[in-house]
């Protein structure tokens, strides 16, 4: 079994645009550029540069049939270590903030994915925010958000979505998984827990339950307009502050991964690809958890840093 660890860089500092279609979901389609956009820089910087011809003299062909075939090969713009494959390399010195640690708000939201078994949950917490503080070069953040899959607002209006809220997730393994982010909370590495996509009932059930009660509650709420009355209600008694955001909840299908990691024109080379007749890693691919961190320059509200990483297991 090999843990292929996916990593975006910075995402503020430049490199091709992010695309965004209208009426798509901004965080999906930021993360899934955002890797492409990392990967080609990597396979550059890494690789020595491509001759113009072919070893004829003759002018490289730029068809799509062979674009593929002038991609470098991963092991020069990857990195294994042990189980762990690093796509791409990940340069460790470059890591870190401009300013001292204080003048940050440091914002770490952990996407739990379908597939990964709740059991391993507590790992994951620690592996992803592990991550996060090394590439920050930081010892804590601020606010951790954890988001649970098959969670969503969605319905005709926000009645209906806080309704419907109530049914979906589950219970059992969501309160099974919040220990590990109530130790990190002890420890002192998380300053304020939050849920994300918790409607009224969910919510009120996960606060009779949890030792470590989360402060703030972060919903979509683009399908049903407003946040639910009730939600409202429960919020103002319980004192948890109400956020909103526009991120995608399905936000790295096992498809859309292996066509990241794939032979196609849009893929990184690192996976086989047996119709292609192209070699690489060849196995099941499980995606386990994305996590995204902001870091803002509190006087100014600027975000220097922000960046995604993404977690698969692949089975040889």
């Amino acid at each position: 079994m090999t843990r292929l660890i996916l990593s975006t860089s910075n995402i503020m500092t430049g490199g091709p645009s992010i695309i965004r279609k209208p009426g798509a979901d901004r965080s999906n389609l930021e993360l899934t550029n955002s890797l492409r956009s990392n990967f080609l820089a990597a396979q550059q910087d890494y690789s020595p540069p491509l001759s113009a011809t072919s070893g004829s003299g003759s002018p490289r062909s730029s068809s799509d049939e062979d674009l593929p075939s002038r991609r470098p090969q991963s092991s020069i713009w990857t990195t294994r270590d042990g189980s762990d494959y690093y796509i791409p390399t990940i340069d460790w010195s470059l890591s870190g903030l401009c300013e001292e640690r204080s003048q940050y708000d440091i914002t770490v939201k952990l996407f739990y994915l379908h597939g990964a078994h709740v059991k391993d949950r507590a790992k994951h917490t620690k592996d992803a925010i592990n991550l996060v503080l090394k590439e920050l070069g930081v010892e804590s953040i601020d606010l951790l958000i954890v988001s649970f899959p098959g969670m969503s607002f969605d319905g005709d209006c926000e009645w209906e979505a806080d309704k419907k809220n109530s049914a979906q997730g589950n219970d059992e393994e969501e309160i099974a998984s919040w220990p590990a982010i109530e130790e990190l909370y002890s420890q002192g590495v998380v300053k304020r827990l939050g849920l994300s996509e918790f409607g009224s009932e969910k919510l009120s059930r996960f606060l009779a339950r949890a030792k470590v009660r989360p402060q703030v509650d972060q919903v979509n709420i683009k399908d049903c307009c407003n946040v639910p009355p009730p939600l409202l209600k429960l919020a103002k008694m319980e004192g948890i502050e109400l956020l909103t955001h526009n991120d995608c909840t399905d936000i790295l299908p096992s498809g859309t991964l292996r066509e990241l990691l794939g032979q196609g024109i849009r893929g990184a080379g690192v996976l086989s690809e047996s119709k292609r007749g192209m070699n690489g890693m060849r196995g099941d691919l499980n995606p386990e958890w994305v996590v995204k961190y902001t870091a803002v320059v509190r006087d100014r509200g600027v975000i220097e840093n922000k960046g995604y990483f993404a977690v698969a297991e692949l089975n040889e």
